[in-house]
């Protein structure tokens, strides 16, 4: 039976429920299971993602906090601190984003955003952003503003939270389609929507299986740590101590050349699942994963009965700033 959890509260900013749909061309064309796609990058919050829902529950924490100003950092093109920016302008709070590496003076996909809306930007240099960003908590506390340390990737127990609380959506989408889903994939990075979704499969009764296509980190990494984050949340949501590791399944074989490098897996997924479902993906998160994913359909890790659903993370805005590399 589905669990209850103690929700903390939450701002309303993403559209929910994000949209459920079927992929029929391209599950036809592909000649593997039924694909279906879960809309995330449709969240609404300055062209969606998944870090909209993490932020709904963070935000509120900021504000039932007495802070004024959003701290959060990222890579350059990073979809997390634009999603920041703009829930910062949308509640009057100030904004500054702490990004890796030396500045970029070329504004486009993300960074051109983070601009437009308002957020004040800081290069890490040599450091990590980790590194730097105390820093700039210390000149905001200075100048008398209350600022709140946003994680990476908002993949706190907060942030975690919202996707134990989408996959109670999804499974009423699923309920009122009369619908069956043998395997979830979706993109997993910082740990915290993997670790929501995981949780999530337990406390909702999701009984088919979830994979994480990891973008950027090894798979033993990734996993002990999404492992520890769901129980912290589980405990931060009162439903005691819970082990899930053994239910945290990580793919790292399409790691390519690294973070935000793209390869000819990200260039034909991103292009197929356009041309073939007009369904937009990114170039370093669904691309990659939605590489993975047609990868593993032909090498046959799934039958044709079955029923496989994406977890679209959003992202789109980076396509932009790859440009050249897509149409190389």
């Amino acid at each position: 039976m589905p669990m209850n959890p103690n929700y903390p509260e939450r701002v309303s900013i993403a559209h929910l429920p994000s949209p459920l749909e079927a992929l029929p061309r391209l599950s036809k064309y592909l000649g593997g299971p039924e694909l279906w796609i879960k809309r995330d990058d449709q969240t609404g919050l300055a062209l969606g993602g998944n870090k909209t829902r993490k932020l709904e529950f963070l935000v509120a924490d900021a504000l039932r906090n007495g802070h004024d100003h959003l701290v959060t950092m990222g890579a350059p093109q990073s979809n997390h601190c634009r999603q920041t920016a703009a829930a910062a302008a949308h509640f009057g709070l100030g904004c500054s984003l702490v990004l890796r590496g030396s500045e970029q003076t070329e504004m486009s996909g993300n960074l051109l955003l983070d601009r437009l809306l308002g957020a004040h930007l800081y290069w890490s240099g040599d450091e990590t952003p980790p590194q730097f960003a105390p820093r700039v908590m210390r000149e905001l506390e200075a100048m008398g503003r209350k600022p709140y340390l946003v994680p990476y990737g908002g993949s706190n127990v907060l942030g975690a939270t919202s996707y134990v609380a989408a996959m109670g959506e999804l499974m009423r989408q699923l309920s009122a389609e009369n619908l069956n889903i043998d395997f979830i994939i979706f993109a997993s990075s910082s740990g915290g929507t993997q670790a929501g979704l995981v949780l999530g499969a337990h406390v909702y009764d999701f009984r088919g299986k979830l994979l994480g296509i990891s973008v950027d980190r090894p798979a033993g990494d990734l996993k002990s740590q999404a492992a520890a984050l769901a129980t912290a949340t589980s405990t931060h949501l009162g439903l005691g101590l819970l082990s899930l590791h053994d239910r945290f399944e990580v793919n790292d074989d399409y790691l390519g050349d690294g973070y935000g490098i793209l390869s000819e897996t990200e260039r034909e997924a991103i292009t197929l699942v356009a041309q073939k479902e007009g369904v937009l993906l990114d170039p370093v998160y669904t691309g990659r994963a939605m590489g993975g994913l047609i990868d593993l359909i032909r090498w046959g890790a799934f039958t044709r009965g079955q029923r496989v659903l994406f977890w679209h993370t959003g992202g789109s805005p980076a396509l932009f700033a790859y440009g050249s590399h897509l149409l190389a």
